[in-house]
């Protein structure tokens, strides 16, 4: 066999089998389109394929729409979560409930005790705050949704109420809406308490508002001896008004004044008023608190309230002097854990704070340790004692001096006039000369005589001046 012989054979073996090949192909593409065909004739694969279809796009929109919305929050919404324990919370709610969701109708409420009278007259008072759930209020053209929430089973461990947070979400990017709320929310809270001042009292690790706001104490009603109240109000206020004096230095900002002197004398009382003077609020703190330890008395010191005095009271009663005898002082360690050197270094240690007023009282300043005393810890010192005898006439025309009325002019004009014999009558004593009587009867009695002991007489005779200067021997037969 020649070779084109061979060729031709190799072509038409190839062109027979390629043939037979796409005649298969074709047969199973035929068969493949023919059984799809069959099966969407068919009305319950349809139907099945149908709803197949269905769900899967749904959930691809579900998902998708779901996405879109975490990135729409994101990027387009701004949102901020406000803790129980925040100190604006209680600021939150209550601007919420008067400023902004005043249309709600989910409502919690808060039952407190106001005094509304120097008398002593308690009202009750019912404060209404948005109640757990969902809320929406509108704010300089925003809408504004407020959502609270409480966990049942975590517990704020301080307050040993369930945990509470309250989560506002608004559209934008400028945080200065949350930053504006915030301060409103403030300044509403402060308004409340304006022209009185606030006992705060360690409860844990915190401070904690103790009874009702007080009115403010004037300075005039606590009558010290001559000068000493300038010289303090005075220190106070240079303090108050020159930090950079301070920072440029290198001195540390902190200021402690210790008044001593007998009980009675008006020290803790003048603390009070001058706390109203200064428009700051008080921080008592007792060391012989069971359960009070130096870290602790660290810990209470840096997180005092802003604007406040801090007050250490007796504070001869909380220490031994180094001086003491051993069993003195393994009697006092078995009842305070607090120690003189932990309270040293919270004064004028390494990690005390700054930008702080303390004050210290003592019936007995020589129990108390030098180092306690010295400068820097105590930098200034007052006696507050007996009552001298400017004191005490003070105190009298504070007590008894009455204002002129009408009446009273109209009658001093009668007296110009030249009276009859039958009707002279002795001259009634001023305020002024009964209070200079009383001085000198009260010093010439007893010239150890506290303010207490004072005002507490004055009780007994609240409006009889005459019966206080002729029964003076009584201020020491009641007290």
């Amino acid at each position: 066999m020649d070779a084109d012989s061979i060729t031709s054979a190799v072509y038409f073996n190839f062109y027979v089998t390629g043939c037979a090949n796409c005649t298969a192909a074709s047969i199973c593409i035929m068969t493949f389109l023919e059984y799809v065909q069959t099966l969407s004739d068919n009305p319950y694969f349809g139907a099945g394929f149908g709803l197949f279809g269905l769900g899967a796009g749904a959930a691809l929109l579900r998902k998708g729409a779901q996405f879109g919305a975490v990135l729409f929050r994101r990027h387009y919404m701004i949102t901020l979560e406000v803790p129980c324990r925040d100190k604006s919370y209680q600021w939150l709610l209550q601007w919420i409930t008067e400023k902004g969701a005043k249309k709600t109708q989910h409502l919690s409420v808060e039952t407190s005790f106001e005094e509304q009278r120097e008398t002593g007259h308690i009202k009750t008072k019912y404060d209404f705050i948005p109640s757990i759930g969902t809320h929406f209020f509108r704010y300089n053209g925003n809408w504004i949704k407020v959502e609270r929430t409480r966990e049942q089973q975590t517990l704020d461990l301080h307050m040993g109420v369930p945990w509470e947070t309250v989560q506002l979400t608004a559209f934008g990017k400028d945080k200065s809406i949350y930053i504006n709320i915030l301060e409103k929310a403030r300044q509403m809270a402060l308004e409340k308490h304006e022209g009185k001042t606030i006992m705060y009292v360690a409860m844990g690790s915190e401070w904690r508002q103790f009874g009702h706001p007080r009115n403010r104490r004037p300075l005039e009603s606590v009558v010290l001896d001559n000068g000493i109240s300038e010289r303090i109000v005075n220190d106070c206020r240079e303090f108050i008004e020159n930090p950079s004096w301070y920072s440029e230095r290198g001195i540390p900002y902190r200021r402690g004044y210790l008044l001593h002197g007998p009980p009675g004398c008006g020290k803790s009382s003048y603390i009070t008023a001058l706390a109203g003077e200064l428009e700051r609020s008080i921080c008592v703190l007792n060391l012989s608190e069971r359960g009070l330890t130096d870290d602790r008395l660290n810990h209470l010191l840096a997180v005092a309230p802003q604007q406040t005095i801090i007050l250490l009271e007796d504070i001869d009663a909380a220490f031994t002097s180094r001086e003491d005898s051993k069993e003195l002082k393994a009697a006092y360690d078995g009842l305070n854990r607090v120690t003189l050197s932990g309270l040293l270094n919270c004064l004028d240690g390494v990690a005390s704070t700054e930008a702080r007023i303390l004050f210290m009282t003592t019936n007995y300043l020589g129990r108390l340790d030098p180092a306690l005393v010295r400068p820097g810890r105590v930098d200034v010192k007052e006696y507050i004692g007996w009552c001298s005898a400017s004191q005490v006439e003070q105190m009298f025309l504070r007590f008894y001096k009455k204002p002129k009325k009408d009446s009273d002019k109209e009658s001093e004009k009668d007296s110009d006039k030249k009276p009859e014999k039958d009707s002279v009558k002795e001259p009634e004593k001023d305020s002024d000369t009964l209070a200079k009587e009383f001085a000198e009867s009260v010093m010439s009695f007893n010239k150890n005589v506290s303010p207490a002991q004072i005002q507490g007489y004055f009780m007994f005779h609240k409006s009889n001046p005459d019966a206080v200067v002729k029964n003076v021997a009584q201020i020491w037969e009641l007290t």
